[in-house]
């Protein structure tokens, strides 16, 4: 128990306090904090105090910092020291921070008042597709049953590079696309007509390796720093006119949306559980001996004119390929991670119908509407609201995200 108050169906319970990085109207500066419950613990403010001790003590200058970069590449071992370090710190008989006022009034803020930045300065972000039920789905709308997955698909984790620049936290707009589509005989410059979302959780990466020196899978969970809940939008109908040969471009490199709590990976290893659809006879650079999916609930909901409706309810355990192995693919090569590398698991799709990531699955790539009350959607419309939840574990110790949120807002004119 907390000496604060926790609301049991609070994602940000003592099991998971997560880090992100905030400012306050009173201290406009950017600076370190943990989300508990409604609250937010400032970081910085206990490093000032004096609150670290020992080996923490010497690297908490971290928490000045206005990104997670320098806490991540600490390193998994001190990410985790200080995040028990701060659940023991907000535990009911601790009287540290209980029971001194001023520490307090300078270390505790209201969650709803302050204002949240992109945790981490992202210098690659790579998009998978692990979702083995949403490739399948996608690949019966373009190639049929018969060819639905490619003949890698069950032999490698596939991915393509996508845009850091236009990674955005949660809340932020959404502006729709103009690009190129091609709706006859020629293609024509416009507004995109076809804007879907799309259901991921992400992962940051802590430690780098050297160019020229792969990560074994072994060790890959060592460059894990947390997760993020993520909508990866896609403009489908430029996605259409510009993927053959090089895939996406243009349709996804406009906006990302990510939670802006990132879940540290100590916190969700209660949650690791085998995946159900994970492929078998993987070359051994790829074969992980421990469990590499995660349970974790997973909802989207598409708000219209203050009217919310549940669109899909999937779990994070339809990926079919793990982060340790996306990690060990992606440098098989020799390629370089960075602190704050951005990884993307792909759509999240469940294989009922209401337990798909995306609106090209839900809606047959526009052929079949979906009646929400009043209204219908095929694709999203200007002034739509998306809301992606995630969490794991039971009531009184729920380990989420927050929600992911974004509102799509018209085309700007050219």
């Amino acid at each position: 128990m907390s000496f604060l108050h926790i609301d049991s169906e609070s994602p940000f319970s003592l099991d998971n306090l997560p880090f992100g990085v905030f400012s306050t109207k009173e201290k406009p500066y950017i600076r370190a904090g943990v989300a508990v419950g409604r609250h937010v613990i400032d970081l910085s403010a206990l490093h000032r105090h004096g609150v670290f001790q020992g080996r923490l003590s010497d690297h908490a200058s971290v928490f000045d910092s206005t990104s997670l970069n320098a806490f991540a590449a600490l390193g998994r071992p001190f990410n985790q020291s200080y995040r028990l370090f701060v659940r023991n710190l907000l535990l009911a008989d601790n009287p540290v921070l209980r029971d001194n006022e001023e520490l307090r009034q300078d270390a505790i803020y209201d969650l709803d008042k302050v204002q949240m930045h992109l945790p981490m300065v992202i210098g690659d972000y790579t998009d998978f597709y692990a979702g083995r039920n949403h490739a399948y789905n996608v690949g019966v709308l373009f190639r049929g049953p018969e060819n639905a997955l490619q003949p890698n698909y069950l032999h490698l984790p596939v991915g393509y590079h996508g845009r850091a620049s236009s990674v955005q936290i949660s809340g932020q707009p959404v502006y729709r696309p103009n690009g190129q589509i091609c709706p006859g005989p020629a293609p024509i410059l416009s507004p995109c007509r076809k804007l879907d979302m799309e259901l991921e959780i992400a992962a940051f990466i802590c430690t780098p390796n050297p160019q020229g020196a792969p990560i074994p899978i072994q060790k890959a969970s060592d460059h894990i720093f947390g997760f993020v809940l993520m909508n990866d939008w896609s403009a489908r109908d430029i996605q259409a006119w510009e993927y053959v040969p090089l895939g996406p471009f243009n349709s996804k490199n406009f906006a990302t949306t990510i939670t802006p709590w990132v879940v540290l990976a100590d916190a969700m290893e209660p949650f690791r559980v085998k995946a159900p659809d994970a492929p078998t006879g993987l070359l051994p650079y790829l074969t992980q001996d421990c469990n590499g999916a995660y349970d974790i609930d997973l909802t989207v909901d598409l708000r219209i004119s203050g009217e919310t409706h549940r669109l899909s309810r999937s779990n994070a355990l339809h990926l079919c390929f793990s982060f340790e192995q996306m990690i060990a693919h992606h440098t098989i090569t020799g390629c370089p991670l960075k602190t704050g590398d951005l990884f993307g698991s792909g759509t999240i799709s469940g294989k009922e119908k209401d337990s798909l990531g995306s609106l090209l699955e839900m809606t047959l790539n526009g052929k079949e509407e979906m009646r929400l009350g009043s209204v219908s959607r095929t694709f999203l419309e200007d002034h739509d609201e998306v809301i992606l939840n995630g969490a794991a574990g039971a009531s009184g110790a729920r380990v989420g995200f927050g929600p992911c949120i974004g509102r799509i807002l018209p085309a700007k004119s050219l």
